[in-house]
């Protein structure tokens, strides 16, 4: 018995693990070989292909395609219309499949609208890619990356409110109240 929903229209090949709860928009395609954890979201028109694997709580939104090397821990956000690569020089005449490059998102990270994440990346733990980004290289955990290449503009909370540290390197979440330092260039969330 299937323990998740998918629309009528969505595609789910079998060999697709697929979590208690998880929810499958139109026209979405889940192939062979992938893994979806439990109450995630996918949106319309979405495309998940072998070997990728989500999380719980994962919410890719709509049109977007998560390709063979992409792994998002629990409680990852992907942006409508984000792009993931897995080569970075790709050949239509040329297979290179031997040579795609794993990219993680690790847990509770943002990917916003539009932006394009390349092969090879780590996006930190509750990073924040804005809308439209360019990701060329790793992303801090807790970071707020923005522009064409990403560059780093400020740190962001869980909840994901822009930090404003004081001489001590403290600073406060707005909306949690959770408190964060920043030592040696890192966050580090202080009451856990």
């Amino acid at each position: 018995m299937e323990t998740y929903q998918a629309h009528e229209t969505a595609i789910i090949d079998p060999g697709a693990a697929i979590g208690e709860g998880t929810l499958i928009w139109h026209f979405s395609h889940i192939m062979s070989g992938s893994v979806i954890g439990r109450r995630c979201t996918i949106g319309q028109n979405v495309v998940i292909s072998p070997g990728v694997v989500l999380g719980d709580g994962v919410k890719v939104q709509n049109n977007v395609s998560v390709y063979t090397g992409v792994v998002c821990e629990d409680d990852v956000f992907l942006g409508p219309g984000c792009v993931f690569t897995n080569i970075p020089n790709p050949r239509s005449a040329i297979p290179r499949k031997h040579l795609y490059e794993k990219t993680l998102v690790k847990k509770g990270a943002t990917i916003g609208a539009n932006a394009t994440v390349l092969c090879g990346q780590t996006v930190g733990q509750y990073a924040l890619v804005g809308a439209g980004a360019v990701v060329t290289k790793d992303v801090p955990p807790y970071a707020l990356v923005v522009g064409n290449p990403a560059i780093q503009k400020g740190w962001v909370s869980e909840y994901g409110h822009r930090l404003a540290f004081d001489e001590k390197g403290m600073a406060i979440c707005p909306e949690s109240g959770a408190q964060y330092v920043l030592q040696e260039g890192k966050v580090t969330k202080v009451n856990q």
